[in-house]
C-alpha cells in the first residue's frame, strides 16, 4: 500500500507473526528493525517509549511528515521488532487518511515494498511482480516515485543524530 514515502509491505507491529511473515515475504536481514508508522504519537507508549520533555519538542518539529525517528526501547518483549538493537523507529505520516487508518488498526510496520537490494516499487503493478500471490491485498495509490524517509535518531537528552537524509 502507499504511505507518506513509497509503497511498502504493512501489517500489525504488535502482531510477532505477522511481522516474522512480512520479514520471511521480504527477505528481509533478520537483524535489521522496520520502521513502524503509527497514527499518533500516544502511540509511542504501546512501544515501552517514554519520551523526555525534551524529546517531545524534538518531535513535534518533524511530525507529522517524511521523517523516521529511532527511540530507545528496552523491552525484550518486543524484540521481534528491535532485533536487539533495543531502539524502535518511528514515523507519524502528514497524510491524514493514512494517519486515521493507523488510528484504526494501530501500528503498522511498514519496510519499503521490495525483495531486499531491490528498487522500492512505484507502482502496484511492480509490486505484483515481485511478490505475486505472497501479499494479501494490494491497495493501488497510483505511480509512486518519493523516496526514503530521512532517519533520525533520537537521542534522551534531546540530541540528534542524522543516519539517512
Amino acid at each position: 500500500m502507499p504511505t507518506d514515502t513509497l509503497y511498502g509491505i504493512v501489517g500489525k507491529a504488535l502482531d510477532e507473526s505477522v511481522v516474522e511473515r512480512i520479514y520471511s515475504i521480504k527477505q528481509r536481514k533478520p537483524d535489521k528493525p522496520c520502521i513502524i508508522l503509527i497514527g499518533d504519537i500516544e502511540e509511542l507508549k504501546n512501544f515501552s517509549v517514554i519520551l523526555s520533555l525534551t524529546q517531545e519538542s524534538e518531535l513535534k518539529k518533524y511530525w507529522p511528515g517524511p521523517t523516521s525517528i529511532i527511540l530507545d526501547c528496552y523491552n525484550d518483549s518486543l524484540e521481534y521488532l528491535h532485533r536487539g538493537t533495543k531502539t524502535l523507529a518511528f514515523r507519524l505520516p502528514t497524510n491524514t487518511d493514512l494517519q486515521n487508518l493507523l488510528k484504526k488498526t494501530g501500528p503498522l510496520i511498514a519496510p519499503s515494498a521490495n525483495p531486499e537490494g531491490l528498487p522500492p516499487v512505484q507502482n502496484i503493478k511492480q509490486a505484483q511482480e515481485y511478490f505475486n500471490n505472497l501479499i494479501d491485498l494490494y491497495i493501488n495509490g497510483g505511480e509512486i516515485s518519493g523516496q526514503a524517509s530521512k532517519v533520525l535518531r533520537l537521542h534522551k537528552d534531546g540530541s540528534i543524530s542524522i543516519l539517512r537524509e
